[in-house]
């Protein structure tokens, strides 16, 4: 597994993304899979960096690795910060009107229908989130 280390703050955002696309044009991703994976992990890394340390600042892990039988981008982000669940999260009602939503909710949202498979778990106080994507 490949891994990224950097201090959870929003302007470590290129050092992320750099890092994402890097790792999916060596394993030779689609366009539109490597755009949803993008997506997800800019939306995962700023949620750490805005709250998983509250007024602290903490290190956020990004580990990548290709699974076969069918090729599979893995991301893994870890953080050791106070536990949350993202995939506990209610899925906000897409069906109201803009106007009558509240306001946020859907990036998590998105990151869930977007992905092939997600899992959550609380191990040696850090937070580790799975994202899979099939290429």
């Amino acid at each position: 597994m490949k891994i990224l280390n950097v201090e959870a703050v929003v302007d470590n955002i290129y050092k992320v993304t750099d890092f994402v696309d890097e790792q999916l044009d060596e394993a030779e991703c689609p366009l539109k899979t490597k755009l949803q994976l993008e997506l997800a992990i800019e939306e995962l890394f700023v949620n750490i960096a805005n709250y998983a340390y509250d007024s602290e600042t903490g290190m956020a892990e990004i580990g990548f690795e290709i699974e076969n039988d069918p090729k599979t981008a893995v991301f893994v982000l870890s953080d050791s910060g106070k536990p949350y669940n993202p995939l506990m999260k209610e899925d906000p009602d897409v069906t109201l009107p803009r106007r009558e939503r509240p306001i946020g909710g859907l990036g998590i949202f998105v990151v869930k229908k977007g992905m092939d498979d997600m899992f959550y778990e609380y191990k040696d106080g850090k937070n580790v989130l799975t994202l899979k994507k099939i290429l």
